[in-house]
């Protein structure tokens, strides 16, 4: 079923704003409660999905992303998806109609939102989804497709295995990312080599276990630096063994450490120009 949203958060059906389709974007904005969860559900148009404040985790069969408030998920039309709020956040959605996608990213992807992208959004979804369509309207969406051209993609992709034994592996590393079995001890309970396990893991998911497994703890450690933990818990929580690891490999997959990273996030709509540079 395609979803758009209604002003209260609940997922509304399309012929609820069957209206205002024939407009190319269309602008939605709301507030989400930690632990709130959007089930799975798809768009004929293209998706955009910006949070100016709090975390949110958008989840598709393809992949999961992390999105800060320095960033925007891009979905194509089609992509059945759910959004996962860790802590509060104010989100905003732009819908693309599918004839105006192209030219866009070709696949799904997290790009940053520069200070323009993020006024272009906001303006669109200020206006609504229920706003009559006027040159103002289409000037800025016509920009905002200008800007949202072969952006730079950023490092908070997670890629989701196919074969249902590995994502049972990755989905009880989500649950527990400083789970501490080895890619020894998770063949041992496939029954499997750990030769076989390795190559599976790479086959399904791109990426060799612990680099997968890393990154994964990378990402959800966003969400405990949004809510003030000190690094040093972070890190533990994240199972690093110390702040400097933690920190060490942050720096490595992002271009800056964790603590540059949360004060950018949380003071800033965007994260330095420079920063962006080293993500990308």
């Amino acid at each position: 079923m395609e979803f758009l949203f209604s002003p209260g958060g609940i997922p509304a059906s399309a012929s609820e704003v069957a209206a205002p389709l024939e407009q190319p974007l269309i602008g939605v904005a709301m507030h989400y409660s930690a632990g709130h969860i959007v089930p799975p559900h798809q768009h004929s148009r293209g998706h955009l999905i910006y949070a100016d404040r709090g975390l949110l985790r958008v989840e598709a069969d393809t992949g999961q992303w992390l999105v800060p408030p320095t960033a925007a998920v891009w979905l194509r039309p089609g992509v059945r998806h759910q959004l996962v709020v860790p802590v509060d956040l104010q989100a905003h959605g732009v819908y693309v109609r599918e004839d105006i996608c192209q030219g866009l990213p070709e696949t799904d992807c997290v790009m940053p939102v520069s200070g323009l992208c993020k006024e272009l959004i906001l303006s669109l979804t200020e206006l609504g989804r229920q706003a009559p369509a006027s040159r103002r309207a289409d000037l800025l969406g016509k920009l905002l497709i200008e800007e949202l051209r072969a952006p730079p993609t950023l490092p908070f992709h997670l890629p989701w295995p196919a074969a249902a034994e590995i994502r049972e592996v990755c989905q009880a590393l989500v649950r527990n990312p400083s789970h501490p079995a080895t890619a020894d001890d998770w063949a041992s309970i496939l029954a499997v080599s750990s030769k076989t396990f390795h190559r599976r893991f790479l086959k399904n998911t791109g990426l060799p276990f612990g680099r997968w497994r890393q990154h994964l703890r990378l990402m959800t450690s966003f969400t405990l630096l949004m809510q003030g933990m000190p690094i040093t818990q972070v890190a533990l929580n994240s199972g690093y063994d110390s702040h400097s690891a933690y920190a060490t490999a942050f720096r490595k997959q992002f271009g800056l450490s964790p603590s540059e990273f949360a004060g950018s996030a949380m003071k800033s709509s965007r994260l330095p120009r420079q920063a962006w540079n080293r993500m990308a």
